[in-house]
């Protein structure tokens, strides 16, 4: 039994979301990781994973996205890695392709990764 199913009115639902969840942020530096991979290290389908998610009106592919992305801004917010290239901040948060990465980010973020750190590390 995880953490999660002992508290007070959580279910096992509940629990199963918030290692899924950990599970995530634990692999999102892995570009292999997709909802195929997650379902497996959960014994579950990836059919029933996608309707967990669908919960809270999101997708799996979107969360993984978006979490990637929220990583990568804080890494290229943050002067100690200014020395990284942008292309390579992508690839460690699992983006395979800069130009999908660097699209991804605008469109989150209305900038691209690049003007995003020189903005942030003038």
């Amino acid at each position: 039994m995880n953490a999660v199913s002992h508290v007070t009115g959580a279910s096992p639902i509940d629990g199963l979301l918030h290692d899924i969840n950990t599970f995530i942020e634990n692999h999102l530096a892995d570009a292999g990781l997709t909802p195929a991979s997650i379902a497996a290290a959960h014994h579950i389908s990836v059919r029933y994973l996608h309707h967990l998610f669908q919960r809270d009106r999101r997708t799996v592919g979107t969360y993984v996205r978006q979490r990637r992305l929220e990583r990568c801004r804080a890494d290229l917010a943050d002067p100690a890695l200014a020395g990284r290239g942008v292309g390579q901040v992508g690839r460690h948060w699992g983006f395979r392709d800069p130009a999908v990465f660097s699209r991804a980010f605008k469109s989150a973020y209305g900038v691209t990764p690049g003007a995003y750190r020189s903005r942030l590390l003038r």
